[in-house]
């Protein structure tokens, strides 16, 4: 028998964060090692539990939750994204407009699928959440990555961004709040982005599953909402804000001008239809986590957890020689830098493994989110402080015995 070999649709397709570095971790707990993972924004495992409302709908709707439900979702859970439209100031959403997934991960996918034939063009974030690059990829497109400015606290490159544009450019993706520097985009630069698309007739999508995860009393803008003559499809969900990751619910609301995107629509129809419906015993959490009590609120205040502990990572990662980090304004992550005069660094994804080995500390290196060069690497914050002080003690110690010896060498 031949060799069964994967698609060459994978070719280009990584998602780093769950990649060949945390097999060896696995490998390494499978063996009695203790790992402190800094690697993923898995909420419940740093002791952030979802809010007890939505777990107890879910129960109390479970009877009702054994069938199939239409396509786009349930009722009450489209119903109340469209609420949440509302608050947010995006105009003219209706029902029919609201597809709920499988998380936002699944739709973006979707998305991605209904719109691209091989060799479209869409322009995605560097650094990126990867799993937009790997459904651009999977779905025959080729993503091509505009720069957001570290100087600039990393907000997007806009002449790097015109740069890109081709006549196969059919789209551009804005992750706001962004995964992984932590950067918010003010309106001023949403508009700009917003007055490209509309001068080269690109669809937005917005990435705003964080819009509920910020800091120092900032609000969030959602892009949509700022005009009406540009198609948007924006995504959002249960897993950060609501920390429910493992429910499985996030939506998608398409907005702006869909005049001329029937045909586009119709196939969103279709792959909402083939896959059938979303879990439906996530659904049931939805309306109740959008009209309840905002308990992100108090875990994101100057005295709540979530700040607390970002506050101390960014105080202690900047602390260590030859680390920079931009001071995140919203989001679970910061993006930290390594000078590369001191760190010379030659391949990012064999200096996160040897910390590993060495620290036993798990983090994801800043290629893995399609950032060029191998100076960065992305460090979740959600560790208990005492934890997170013996994490950040470690990757110190491993940098100070990296220093020496490229010194040395």
């Amino acid at each position: 028998m031949k060799p069964v070999l994967k698609s060459n649709k994978l070719a280009n397709v990584c998602y780093d964060i769950r990649g060949p570095v945390l097999q060896q971790a696995k490998q390494m707990e499978d063996e009695g090692h203790k790992i402190i993972k800094l690697n993923i924004g898995n909420l419940a495992s740093f002791g952030f539990d979802s809010p007890e409302e939505i777990q107890l709908d879910m129960i109390r709707n479970l009877p009702n939750a054994a069938g199939y439900s239409d396509s786009k979702g349930i009722f009450s859970a489209r119903k109340a994204v469209m609420h949440y439209t509302q608050q947010k100031h995006i105009k003219g959403v209706t029902l029919e407009d609201i597809y709920i997934g499988n998380g936002v991960s699944e739709l973006i996918v979707m998305a991605m699928n209904a719109l691209l034939n091989e060799g479209d063009e869409v322009l995605v974030p560097a650094p990126d959440y990867p799993l937009w690059t790997a459904a651009v990829s999977l779905s025959s497109g080729t993503p091509r990555h505009y720069l957001c400015d570290e100087e600039n606290e990393w907000l997007p490159d806009l002449d790097d961004i015109r740069a890109k544009i081709t006549p196969k450019t059919r789209a551009i993706v804005v992750i706001n709040p962004n995964n992984p520097t932590g950067a918010l985009y003010p309106d001023s630069m949403l508009l700009e982005i917003i007055a490209i698309a509309r001068e080269h007739g690109l669809i937005i999508y917005a990435d705003e599953v964080y819009d509920k995860v910020l800091y120092d009393g900032r609000t969030h803008t959602a892009i949509a909402s700022l005009a009406d003559d540009v198609l948007m499809l924006s995504f959002n969900g249960l897993s950060k804000n609501y920390r429910s990751c493992g429910y499985r619910a996030g939506w998608m609301v398409v907005s702006g001008d869909l005049r001329d995107a029937r045909d586009y629509i119709e196939g969103l129809e279709m792959l909402a239809s083939m896959r059938l419906c979303a879990n439906v015993p996530g659904q049931y959490g939805i309306q109740t986590a959008l009209g309840g009590y905002q308990s992100i609120d108090d875990l994101v205040a100057p005295s709540g957890r979530m700040c607390r502990q970002r506050d101390l990572a960014h105080e202690l990662i900047t602390a260590i020689p030859g680390v920079t980090c931009v001071k995140p304004k919203a989001t679970l992550y910061m993006f930290p830098r390594l000078d590369p005069k001191m760190y010379p660094i030659k391949n990012d994804q064999d200096f996160i493994a040897e910390l590993l080995k060495e620290e036993r500390v798990l983090l994801v290196q800043g290629t893995g989110f399609n950032w060029p060069h191998p100076d960065h690497f992305r460090l979740v914050f959600l560790p208990h402080e005492d934890d997170l002080r013996e994490a950040v003690a470690r990757i110190a110690r491993f940098l100070e015995g990296y220093r020496k010896r490229a010194s040395i060498v």
